[in-house]
């Protein structure tokens, strides 16, 4: 945690920052172990404060021990204001990205003569730590073991909610706070909704079955896709799936550290589109996964990282689209490192017929 605080005083420093106020929730918890909500941090050169409710009085002193406990009764905004008045800091960044309208208004409208400098803190947690690590590959180890123990729920006649609600129970009987995302379950023609959450769909046989969830563990997600075939595939079938399969692949070797986001997922889609299918790739290549599911950096057309980092945690999940087909995802949490890319999430990724 010093060294996440270090990093912090150094973005503080370097614009010329008195304090800064932190109230996104992913970094509220980064910063100060707290992972309660409807709270803030308060931080310049010389104090550290958790502002939070009496609900969270009991959970802040024992997760935020380098931080002083400010407790509001009042409401959280009227109490930032109170200690920002104390403090007697005159430059504060805070979170533009995050704070609504409303929020930003009260502060300037009772901190006369207080500057707000809007910053953006999501950068500072892109490279993992050691810790961080471990809880997001127990997360992913948690959503492999989910997925051996749904492969014996999916058959003709199933739900695809159904399936996913066994998917979500599974992760919470093997130690899952909570899922990570709203689990995804798309079956035969829904294949095609590369967000396709699931729905009252009947699983029949001969379709293909996408499945798109993650587990979450001390606070950190896993990401994992995985498609099945209910019965024998088609030649089709098994033609989209192995070239989507090639470009997962692909993928693991071009993931490293050094690229650039929008490099990597020019590679990955060149291949696809060699092959007649770039099209039907509809999305990015993967995104950075950590406290939020959707992190920065991102592999996509779109990508504002110019070289990923040492342990980095991306995900890997090419995809082929079609309407009246189906669809075919695969995806890996992955881990990056000088060379190719190490998979977090180790569920098989042979197509798998049931």
């Amino acid at each position: 945690m010093n060294e996440r605080l270090i990093r912090l005083q150094e973005e503080i420093d370097a614009k010329e920052l008195d304090a800064v106020l932190i109230t996104k929730v992913p970094n509220v918890t980064y910063f100060s172990g707290f992972r309660g909500d409807s709270s803030a941090l308060f931080i310049g050169k010389n104090f550290r404060k958790l502002i939070t409710d009496g609900r969270y009085t009991e959970q802040a002193i024992t997760q935020a021990k380098s931080f002083t406990l400010v407790e509001q009764t009042e409401g959280l905004y009227k109490k930032i204001v109170e200690e920002i008045k104390i403090s007697g800091c005159k430059r504060i960044g805070f979170e533009g990205l995050t704070m609504t309208v409303a929020e930003h208004s009260y502060l300037k409208k009772e901190l006369k003569g207080v500057e707000f400098k809007s910053i953006a803190l999501d950068s500072l947690r892109q490279v993992k730590d050691a810790a961080e690590i471990a809880n997001i590959r127990r997360a992913c180890e948690i959503a492999d073991d989910a997925f051996k123990k749904v492969l014996q729920v999916i058959k003709p006649g199933v739900r695809e909610v159904e399936v996913a609600a066994d998917l979500e129970y599974f992760m919470r009987r093997l130690g899952s706070e909570a899922a990570a995302f709203a689990t995804i379950v798309a079956s035969g023609w829904r294949g095609s909704f590369p967000h396709g959450t699931a729905s009252d769909k009947t699983i029949s046989a001969g379709e293909l079955v996408t499945m798109d969830f993650g587990a979450t563990f001390n606070g950190y997600c896993s990401d994992i896709t995985r498609t099945v075939c209910i019965g024998k595939a088609t030649a089709d079938q098994r033609k989209i799936y192995n070239l989507v399969l090639d470009a997962q692949l692909y993928g693991l070797e071009v993931i490293t550290a050094g690229k650039g986001g929008k490099e990597i997922d020019s590679a990955v889609r060149e291949l696809l589109t060699a092959a007649g299918y770039g099209r039907f790739f509809v999305h990015g290549l993967g995104h950075g996964v950590g406290l939020e599911i959707h992190e920065e950096p991102r592999l996509s057309k779109l990508s504002k990282c110019e070289h990923l980092l040492l342990n980095m945690i991306v995900t890997d999940e090419p995809g082929i689209y079609i309407e009246n087909f189906g669809g075919v995802r695969i995806e890996d949490t992955v881990l990056v490192t000088a060379g190719t890319a190490q998979p977090l999430t180790r569920s098989p990724k042979y197509l798998i017929e049931l």
